[in-house]
C-alpha cells in the first residue's frame, strides 16, 4: 500500500531540493546518488541516463530509498521507501528538460552526452518519513 506526502513534504519536493537515492547493485551494495526530482501526485519522478549504475540497479531490483533535507533548514526532511513502478524512455527528455527548469532555470538540459538516452523512473513511496513530524 503507499503513502502519501503532507503538504510540508511536498513544499519540501517543490523546492530545489537534490534528492539521494538509494538503490541495490546485484551483488547487494548500496549506491546512494543526488538526483533531481519532481513529484506527480504521491509518486516520486526521478531522471537518468541508461548505462549509469542507478539505472542499472533499478531496472534489476526495484527496491528504492531516498530523502531529501530542507536546504533552509538542516533539521526538516523526508525520506521515503519504496518501489519502481515505472521505468521509460518514452518522454524521458521532456522530464530532463523541465526538471532543468526547476533546478537551473534553463529551458534545456545543457549536460546532455552524445547518444545519451535518458531513463524516468517513477517511484511509489510504501513508507513515508518527515523531520518534524
Amino acid at each position: 500500500m503507499s503513502e502519501t506526502f503532507t503538504d510540508a513534504a511536498r513544499a519540501l519536493f517543490a523546492k530545489k531540493t537534490l534528492v539521494h537515492v538509494a538503490s541495490l547493485g546485484s551483488d547487494g551494495a548500496p549506491n546512494v546518488t543526488p538526483v533531481w526530482c519532481e513529484l506527480d501526485g504521491d509518486d516520486v519522478i526521478i531522471n537518468t541516463a541508461l548505462g549509469r549504475a542507478k539505472a542499472r540497479n533499478l531496472a534489476n531490483d526495484g527496491r528504492v530509498a531516498l530523502s531529501l533535507t530542507d536546504p533552509d533548514d538542516p533539521y526538516s526532511m523526508v525520506s521515503v521507501r519504496g518501489m519502481v513502478v515505472g521505468f521509460t524512455t518514452d518522454g524521458a527528455d521532456d522530464v530532463i528538460d523541465r526538471l532543468a527548469k526547476k533546478y537551473l532555470d534553463v529551458d534545456s538540459y545543457p549536460y546532455r552526452r552524445e547518444g545519451e538516452i535518458r531513463v524516468t523512473v517513477r517511484i511509489r513511496p510504501e513508507r513515508i518519513s518527515q523531520q518534524p513530524a
